[in-house]
């Protein structure tokens, strides 16, 4: 393969690459809380959205009181969740596997 493929396959991969992840860190305080059932990763859609602002990509620890509500600004197009996991003693449990966005 010619050196002008390459760098475009490898510009390409560039523009293709996933938006940074915000918000709470994986080695967050609330993952290891007694209340956290949930981490989710999901992009802020619109500004009414309750965390962050519109264009965002977050990582969030929830309860189960807290998972409901981004369910429910999710059902309203605020939000798109795009990882979820349980979370037990700090494990991490992934709905399905692939990219953790960690």
């Amino acid at each position: 393969m010619g050196e002008k493929m390459q760098q475009r396959l490898a510009d390409a991969k560039t523009q293709a690459k996933e938006p940074e992840v915000n918000g709470q860190p994986l080695d967050d305080v609330m993952r290891f809380a007694d209340t956290t059932q949930h981490m989710i990763v999901f992009d802020v859609l619109d500004f009414a959205c309750p965390v962050g602002d519109s264009g965002e990509r977050l990582r969030i620890f929830l309860s189960d009181e807290g998972y409901a509500d981004t369910l429910a600004s999710q059902s309203r197009s605020e939000m798109k969740i795009l990882r979820h996991a349980r979370v037990k003693n700090g494990a991490l449990h992934y709905d399905t596997p692939g990219k953790a966005f960690e």
